[in-house]
């Protein structure tokens, strides 16, 4: 089967800011695909480049060496069949929420009924009927995130790209919003990269977790198939003994690239 999405020996190799004499490679040697309809956790370390191999997969990032094909297209440019799930807000504070989730579609030109309904279809499905004359500032964190992921999905990408976009929510809300993106997952069944810090989260979402290395130079070392049975509760999953096994598995791998990358951010400060 043809990969939704294949990043094949990408390399970032980049300038550095204070010295352009100086050149630093954030990403070596990494190979990562996802099927159609598969959903792909990549763990890592902090500041080990999984934020550098997503832009690089939406095409934000161009890589060094390597290429990036998009259900087996050579990438060129942006990603135009991925949608982005950012882990900041790219709200736009002077829209309403109907009307940020309506503006991708009418970008693209579609008419500005049809993209208000499309918008309202949206917001209902993630659980925001009648907030669509909402603005930013007058919903809580975890609404502004539903109507991000009502902005992305909106738009019916064939690839979801998503950039640790629960980081920021309490536990109770980040539990809600992992079972919706899992809910509307299943329902489309879309390819899925999913970057996150969050071991636990990773488990509970995906059919496959990537391992990466502690940087510079990041690239994967260790790769595991999520055998659970779906669907899942991520919370109720957590305590199945098969979820404990894999995390014990998984934490053997991450742990001492953790613990390399916690050196490096004291050295660095």
């Amino acid at each position: 089967m043809t990969p939704a999405l294949l990043l094949d020996n990408i390399a970032c190799t980049f300038i550095s800011k204070d010295d352009r004499s100086q050149r630093y490679t954030a990403v070596a040697d990494t190979t990562l695909a996802v099927a159609p309809g598969e959903f792909v956790s990549v763990v890592g370390p902090t500041g080990c480049g999984k934020s550098t191999l997503l832009n690089v997969a939406a095409g934000l990032t161009q890589p060094s060496t390597g290429e990036v094909r998009v259900f087996g297209q050579p990438l060129d440019g942006i990603n135009r069949r991925a949608g982005y799930m950012f882990q900041a807000e790219a709200l736009m504070p002077w829209r309403s929420a109907l009307q940020n989730v309506a503006a991708g579609l009418q970008y693209r030109g579609m008419a500005d009924a049809d993209a208000r309904e499309s918008a309202e279809q949206w917001l209902a499905r993630v659980g925001l009927q009648g907030f669509g004359d909402r603005y930013p500032h007058q919903l809580s964190g975890g609404m502004r995130k539903r109507v991000a992921l009502a902005q992305t999905l909106v738009l019916d990408p064939d690839i979801i790209l998503m950039d640790e976009p629960f980081s920021a929510l309490d536990v109770q809300t980040r539990q809600l919003m992992e079972n919706e993106v899992l809910d509307l997952w299943n329902a489309k069944k879309k390819a899925v990269l999913f970057i996150t810090h969050d071991l636990d989260e990773a488990i509970a979402m995906s059919d496959r977790v990537i391992v990466l290395s502690a940087g510079p130079a990041t690239h994967p070392i260790g790769e595991f198939a999520i055998d659970l049975a779906r669907p899942r509760d991520v919370a109720e999953i957590r305590t199945d003994p098969r979820f404990v096994e894999l995390h014990k598995q998984i934490w053997h791998v991450l742990r001492d690239e953790v613990l390399k990358g916690y050196q490096q951010q004291r050295r660095v400060a």
